[in-house]
């Protein structure tokens, strides 16, 4: 049952309490003495009290939060230029490493390159829900990179601070149902990212009926807020395509009857946390579950959109890759001037040239940086899942029609096959695919 335990019982919780409380008191001395966030920042990283530093780390966290968009980009440059490395220390760690090798001149090497901005991000996680605040603080950080590529290495910081409190250890895993918190259930309708959850009655349907599960990592620190979520069918075979799934209307499997399932939406919640995995200890973790509770399950396996497909598609009109013959522009072409949705439909309908072009993309497009080019491939593959079967009007949804028409895939986990297929893709970008995927590319 899905459960939140009040962190402030106990002798613990009692006395984290009473410092936030003299926190509080001292926030509103601080505050009639309110100075510049950067002045905010800078007392942060001097010597002082507990509490005094509890309430200059929320004072410093609500004035960020009243910035505007471009305060905050004006803020951040000012962290990337005023709170780097201690040159200086850095300087003499350097000599004493050049003169002594020693691992104790190592250590010190090492923590002398820490920017001061990490430290800084460090004292602001010590107030009161500090760690979501610098979640969405990392977001808005986010957002202003693309315009601002040299705020990357201010990011950084955020990354590799996350990537330690974010720490599998630190995650509980969640089934979630109908007896589920409704402020948790509202961020669930909120956050879904794959197939939108239209109404109540939407999510009861796939919360609450006895043929399907909600599961969900949550973090001690953030409270309420999901990290990333799963929604699972229960079956008695491998979908092709998600709307008997979703339907309102439908015939629900007895549970103990199933003998697959179906991961058919994986969405993550915070934008702050971007690049920070959960999904693969998430799905190994969820399939240990519903193997325990239902010990007849044999088939794990996803019915996946393919949201980059298009994207890729149209990109081959103006600079094909090597590995499109000229029949797939051509067929490209096409896609792209049909008139219309009914068009794009019949033009779609068993069409074999695009399963050969999908093949194509899944099995021999590659990213610049390697690995597959699809996002939702490149997550699965990475987790050792295994490329299955390719289905035409998978999702003929508006959604599913623009950034794919309308193909989905699934992934199978197998499990003793997990690690060995994460290796192969890892290691020697190898694309695990089934013998059924592998031969329409002899077809093409």
């Amino acid at each position: 049952m899905f459960q939140f335990i009040d962190s402030r019982k106990g002798f613990l919780g009692d006395l984290l309490t009473t410092v936030t409380d003299i926190g509080r008191n001292l926030d509103a001395v601080i505050k009639q003495q309110e100075k510049p966030l950067l002045e905010q920042c800078t007392a942060l990283l001097s010597k002082q009290g507990e509490a005094t530093g509890l309430a200059q780390a929320q004072q410093a966290l609500r004035h960020y939060a009243q910035l505007s968009s471009e305060e905050k980009c004006t803020f951040f440059y000012h962290l990337l230029e005023n709170f780097g490395v201690d040159k200086a220390a850095l300087d003499i760690a350097i000599a004493d490493w050049q003169t002594n090798k020693t691992e104790s001149s190592a250590r010190t090497l090492h923590f002398a390159c820490e920017p001061m901005s990490q430290n800084l991000l460090r004292r602001l996680n010590q107030a009161p829900n500090g760690t979501l605040a610098l979640v969405n603080m990392r977001a808005d950080l986010i957002g202003l990179i693309p315009k601002n590529p040299a705020l990357k290495a201010l990011d950084n910081d955020f990354s590799h601070l996350f990537g330690s409190w974010f720490n599998r250890g630190f995650l509980k895993l969640e089934l979630m149902d109908w007896s589920t918190p409704a402020e948790v259930l509202e961020k669930v309708i909120a956050y879904e990212a794959v197939h939108e959850i239209t109404s109540w009655e939407d999510l009861r349907q796939r919360a609450a009926a006895p043929d399907r599960r909600l599961y969900g990592y949550f973090h001690p620190a953030l409270g309420t807020e999901p990290l990333i979520f799963v929604e699972v069918a229960l079956t008695d075979h491998i979908p092709g395509a998600i709307s008997p799934i979703l339907a309102k209307q439908r015939e629900q499997l007895p549970p103990e009857e199933a003998t697959t399932a179906v991961f058919y939406s994986i969405s993550n919640c915070q934008k702050g946390l971007k690049g920070i995995s959960f999904g693969n200890f998430l799905i190994k973790q969820v399939v240990e579950s519903l193997r325990h509770e239902f010990p007849n399950l044999e088939t794990f396996i996803t019915l996946s959109p393919v949201p980059g497909f298009r994207r890729w598609a149209k990109q081959q009109l103006e600079k094909p890759d090597a590995v499109t013959t000229p029949l797939q522009l051509e067929l490209i072409k096409e896609l792209e001037q049909a008139p219309n949705r009914e068009a794009l439909w019949e033009l779609t309908k068993d069409n074999k040239a695009l399963k050969h072009l999908a093949a194509t993309y899944l099995l021999s497009a590659r990213s610049p940086r390697g690995g597959a080019t699809d996002p939702v491939s490149r997550f699965h593959l990475g987790n050792g899942a295994r490329l299955e079967d390719i289905h035409l009007h998978g999702d003929t949804s508006e959604n599913g029609m623009n950034n794919a028409w309308g193909f989905m895939v699934n992934y199978q986990y197998q499990i003793k096959s997990i690690e060995k297929n994460h290796e192969a893709y890892i290691n020697n970008d190898e694309i695990i695919a089934s013998p059924k995927v592998m031969s329409l590319l002899k077809t093409r």
